[in-house]
């Protein structure tokens, strides 16, 4: 007999990530299915940031940065070890925006949600202010206000991590190949990427939650038609080595008014993006082009005393954003809200979530959950808002002090370990030491802060598979080994799984 859940949740981003860990803590049985590694597409490759949006001000999205800016605290609050907050510095240019804007832009910003932790927008006079030492002296004058930052590929692993703790099913590099209606539910046919081995799930209920997939999966395998569309835009992303002081952000405007974060990132080093290009490809072939790295360089050049060329850049990325085709032609002007569209109109329910953005995501799949409470009226109320995510239940939500306790705890510990750990996986830090005493007790050392006890705790409870799980999502190792480094790792995964297949 095939299996059988309520709710089969197709697509492992932060939005059906989010939506398994909502509904299983509802009492709903669930399974969620991804074709590749949890958060490998979009929600791996994003600024890595909370925040209400300020630039969505001006497209007049107030329901959406007010929503956003409620959300940046709850999710503060739910992290702490993975969102932290931020200052950022906005130099003005008066050959762009009018300071008058830019101060009441700032204005609705600190006030529209409710502001409680984070503190306030302040002028600058960057002649004096130490956060204009690296910009060029014909700036002047700034603005610096607060988000949040946020480990964007943890996030998405601690839903999941979430939603298994409530008895759901995490099936990654698992793909939802087709969808038939059978006796009023969906019949999934689901494929396992490694083995090819199929598994059919009968699930009263199905929510795509695919991303820039979600049309492939309402027409190609569940055979339906939409009446709404997915916009695909490129955002581009390039890390080079930092190149100011202190740990402030900066926020600056290209040419083209368009902005850009300059962001510190992984202590040494600077993530500076995005670009916003409407993309046709394929969403598994994106890069990042030449053009887009000439692009970004250029809003650095513009206002910092230090210049960048190509040869500084460490690494670049790009993803897909699958925002709701709202019908505007400027891709930035495209809205970053997200849409649920129910469709039962072939006898069971398939929910199909269009757009959204990581700092709303735990909002999406409150309401996307909602929209199923006609076909489980049983179901409980909204639960996540006052929960903390896996690692998060320090006392206080105080990361500093559970950092204290943590190297108090573990003296052994070097400094940069004990954070490393304590950042990553909170509270849950005790199932990586677990009775070690001694550096040696971690087991090998691959390289920088990467022990063996870190890859079999990501392995065995993370669903981590190969190398690239472990350096580039479930960490950013990747960015502090060095290549012979790299394959020593990969080939300790290759045995560890050739012994257990």
């Amino acid at each position: 007999m095939p299996d059988q859940v309520d709710l089969l949740v197709i697509g492992g981003g932060v939005n059906g990530a989010g939506i398994a860990r909502d509904a299983a803590g509802r009492g709903l049985s669930v399974a969620l299915c991804e074709k590749d590694d949890l958060a490998q597409g979009t929600s791996s490759r994003s600024g890595k940031l909370v925040h209400g949006g300020l630039r969505y001000l001006e497209y007049y999205e107030f329901r959406l940065v007010r929503e956003a800016l409620i959300e940046r605290e709850v999710l503060l609050e739910a992290a702490p070890h993975i969102i932290w907050p931020m200052r950022f510095v906005l130099p003005h240019s008066p050959m762009d925006r009018p300071a008058w804007l830019v101060r009441l832009g700032l204005f609705l910003y600190d006030h529209l949600g409710g502001r409680r932790k984070l503190p306030g927008t302040r002028v600058l006079d960057l002649r004096r202010d130490p956060e204009g030492a690296p910009l060029q002296s014909k700036y002047t004058k700034g603005f610096e206000y607060s988000d949040c930052w946020v480990d964007d590929a943890r996030l998405v692993v601690l839903n999941a991590l979430g939603a298994r703790e409530k008895g759901a099913e995490i099936l990654p590099r698992t793909a939802c190949v087709s969808l038939q209606i059978d006796n009023g539910v969906w019949l999934s046919t689901l494929k396992d990427a490694e083995t090819g081995v199929e598994r059919v799930v009968r699930a009263k209920a199905v929510a795509n939650a695919a991303g820039p997939w979600v049309n492939d999966i309402i027409g190609r395998v569940a055979g339906g038609n939409s009446r709404r569309a997915v916009r695909l835009v490129k955002g581009s992303h390039i890390i080079v080595p930092k190149f100011w002081e202190g740990q402030q952000a900066y926020l600056v405007q290209n040419n083209d008014k368009r902005v850009i974060f300059i962001n510190p990132y992984e202590g040494d080093k600077a993530l500076i993006g995005t670009t916003d290009i409407a993309y046709e490809g394929a969403p598994d072939a994106v890069q990042a082009d030449p053009d887009e790295v000439d692009y970004l360089i250029a809003a650095v050049n513009r206002y910092f005393k230090q210049k960048l060329n190509p040869d500084d850049v460490i690494e670049k990325f790009s993803g897909v954003r699958p925002l709701f085709d709202d019908g505007q032609g400027n891709p930035s002007a495209v809205t970053r809200d997200y849409v649920l569209d129910l469709d039962q109109a072939r006898g069971a329910p398939l929910l199909n979530i269009f757009g959204g953005k990581i700092t709303t995501y735990r909002k999406l799949a409150e309401h996307a959950v909602d929209q199923l409470k006609g076909v489980f009226p049983e179901m409980r109320a909204s639960w996540t808002a006052k929960t903390p995510l896996p690692g998060g239940d320090m006392p206080d939500k105080d990361f500093e002090t559970f950092l204290g306790q943590v190297r108090d705890d573990h003296p052994w510990l070097p400094r940069a370990l004990a954070k490393h750990y304590a950042r990553l996986y909170g509270t849950r830090i005790s199932l990586i030491i677990a009775q070690a005493t001694t550096l040696t007790g971690l087991g090998q050392h691959f390289g920088a802060l990467l022990y063996e006890a870190e890859v079999s705790y990501l392995a065995e409870h993370e669903w981590a598979r190969c190398a690239e799980d472990v350096l580039t999502r479930r960490t950013k190792h990747g960015l502090h080994l060095e290549p012979a480094e790299k394959d020593r790792l990969e080939s300790w995964f290759n045995d560890r799984f050739a012994k257990t297949a």
